[in-house]
């Protein structure tokens, strides 16, 4: 059952689907602003299409480094993107995951998913605060494309 191990985290944006959908899948941008407030991103290697991948490491406030890998699995343009979590290059998938796009009068709709690949991997994410900083990753997303 994924129920048990299912988190999804959704905002509105105030802008259209086209600029919201630019700013995640373009190589350039998305590095500027992925991450919860304070963290940035250290890319290695970013080819965002269907069979491609980004190596990248999350540096937190305190130079902390949590290295990433995201697998891209599906790309339709401006509706959904589906990827696999990796700890680190090629490490152990951490959850399988998703992020949909829906426009209504201009105003874009962002919904984060992951299935986690345990009910512990699930709680250990919830207890550090995953809901919570994944708010803040897409409120920098907002902010980004000037959409607060």
């Amino acid at each position: 059952m994924t129920s048990d191990r299912t988190m999804l985290i959704q905002r509105t944006i105030r802008a259209p689907v086209r600029l919201v959908w630019g700013a995640w899948m373009n190589p350039e941008t998305l590095p500027q602003w992925w991450g919860p407030d304070g963290f940035s991103c250290r890319t290695a290697r970013i080819d965002l299409r269907e069979g491609g991948e980004w190596v990248f490491d999350m540096i937190g406030p305190d130079g902390t480094v949590w290295p990433n890998h995201h697998r891209y699995t599906l790309v339709e343009p401006q509706s959904r993107l589906e990827y696999t979590l990796h700890w680190g290059e090629n490490g152990p998938k951490h959850a399988d995951a998703w992020a949909s796009f829906a426009e209504v009068d201009g105003v874009t709709t962002v919904t984060l998913g992951m299935i986690f690949i345990t009910p512990e991997e699930y709680e250990n994410a919830k207890g550090f605060g995953a809901v919570e900083l994944g708010l803040q990753t897409l409120g920098k997303l907002a902010r980004f494309i000037g959409a607060n």
